[in-house]
This record gives C-alpha cells, sequence and structure tokens, in this order.
C-alpha cells in the first residue's frame, strides 16, 4: 500500500511537471557594463614641409608653406571630450599653425599657432567617432633666416 501511495505521488508528480513539456528551469543575471573609451589615431608618421623660392612673391616679407596630407581619427562614447594640439618645441623659431578641415564630427577651433602649451584643436566631440584632415601651415619671414624647427606635435583626447 506505501509503495502503491508513494509510487501514485510521483507519478502526479511528474505529470504536473511534464504537462507544459518542461522539467526544470533556472534563471541569473548577466551584465553588461561599457566603461568610457576614448581613442586616437594619426594615420601617417611624419610631414616634411620646405620653404623655398618656388612660388614666392620678390619683396614680399613673410613666406608661408601648408600641408594637410595627414588625418586624424578618434573615437569616444563619453560625453565632453575634446582634442587639444600642442608642439615639443616650446619655443619654435619659425610660427607654425594647424587647423582640422573637413571634419565629420565636432567643432573646430580655427588656425592656432603651436606652441609648447596645449591648445584647443576641436570641441564638442561628445559621444562620436569621426576623423578630420590635418592643415599644417609654416610661416617664416626673411628676417629670421635659413635653419630648421623640428616640432614634435602631440593630439590629446580629453575631457572639455
Amino acid at each position: 500500500m506505501t509503495t502503491r501511495i508513494q509510487l501514485s505521488f510521483l507519478l502526479l508528480f511528474i505529470a504536473g511537471n511534464t504537462a507544459a513539456g518542461q522539467i526544470d528551469s533556472d534563471n541569473h543575471t548577466v551584465t553588461v557594463q561599457v566603461q568610457e573609451i576614448t581613442s586616437l589615431e594619426l594615420d601617417i608618421g611624419s610631414v616634411m614641409m620646405t620653404i623655398s623660392g618656388a612660388g614666392l612673391i620678390a619683396g614680399q616679407d613673410t613666406m608661408t608653406v601648408s600641408d594637410q596630407s595627414s588625418t586624424l581619427r578618434w573615437g569616444s562614447n563619453a560625453a565632453g571630450i575634446k582634442v587639444t594640439v600642442m608642439s615639443g618645441i616650446g619655443a619654435p623659431r619659425y610660427a607654425m599653425s594647424v587647423a582640422a578641415v573637413n571634419r565629420t564630427a565636432g567643432t573646430p577651433t580655427g588656425e592656432v599657432l603651436l606652441s609648447g602649451n596645449p591648445v584647443d584643436f576641436l570641441v564638442d566631440l561628445g559621444m562620436s567617432a569621426g576623423n578630420c584632415r590635418i592643415l599644417y601651415k609654416g610661416i617664416a619671414t626673411a628676417s629670421q633666416g635659413t635653419g630648421i624647427d623640428d616640432h614634435i606635435v602631440t593630439f590629446t583626447i580629453q575631457d572639455q
């Protein structure tokens, strides 16, 4: 009799759980956490600009050369991000300016003179990925004579 009751109870328990085709289930929480990510890269390693006699106008003191062969790429999932730029030369002999052109995101600050202190290059990047061409301009006057300034130009992505 006891065996018959136990067997009936077991059959009733199994029948109750298999009615929907489910034997057992369990669950857990899966969390996806996204941390702040910012990245920045230049597409070429160096730029060479030479001011020569070609294209210069006689009697004009200021001589310039420009280059926009470099592209700056960035990405960030953080709000309030900007890019700054600076030169490794604190007091260069010849002036050099830089500007962001043809950008896909953010607000360029216009043409800025490079120095040993960081200056804003692109602001209001927000949460974006993008790129811009970098316009370098070397500026010299006749009274500065000949020579070379080797700038190590550093772009930094940081909080605004």
